[in-house]
């Protein structure tokens, strides 16, 4: 099925997560990586690529967005009670939130290096929102988005109990 249903996700919201979730899971474990590698000549070029994955990231977090506004959301569990119907829509208000305030963070460290790295993986350019911090600054938003990151890998899709995640399985049926 191409479109969402009341019940199901279709397959390009499908294939959307999971190549959004997989990118994620990359870049988290690569960020981790790169920061904790001893300095070598390669480790600007790790960041450049690190870079250039997160402003992909971002463009298909934009198509999913989309996609999800021109199609049906599956309807939440009929059990759930309404706190949990709320804190449902206010958590995946927040994931995509996150996922934004994270691509931005990284965005700006991104553009702040002596050499701006403005380039994605298929090289489109992209353009700089921050060019000079001070170091303190920079230093803030650089933590801030390893944080931000942090938290955005513990809270996707812990401790359900419910279909909500087997909707996005490729082998679950309506």
């Amino acid at each position: 099925m191409i479109f969402n249903s009341t019940t199901t996700w279709g397959w390009p919201a499908r294939i959307l997560h999971w190549i959004g979730a997989a990118i994620i899971l990359v870049l988290l474990v690569h960020g981790w990586w790169m920061t904790h590698m001893t300095p070598r000549p390669e480790r600007l070029a790790n960041y450049a690529w690190h870079s250039a994955l997160g402003y992909d990231l971002l463009a298909l977090t934009v198509l999913r967005l989309l996609w999800r506004w021109f199609n049906p959301v599956p309807e939440l569990p009929a059990d759930l009670k309404p706190w949990e119907r709320v804190a449902a829509r206010v958590g995946h208000v927040s994931l995509y939130v996150l996922m934004f305030i994270v691509s931005l963070t990284g965005w700006m460290v991104a553009t702040t290096f002596r050499v701006p790295m403005t380039k994605d993986l298929l090289g489109v350019d992209v353009p700089a929102i921050v060019t000079t911090v001070d170091r303190s600054v920079r230093q803030w938003i650089e933590e801030s988005h390893m944080v931000l990151a942090y938290l955005l890998a513990l809270r996707h899709h812990m401790l359900k109990h419910n279909d909500v995640l087997r909707r996005m399985i490729w082998s679950a049926r309506a």
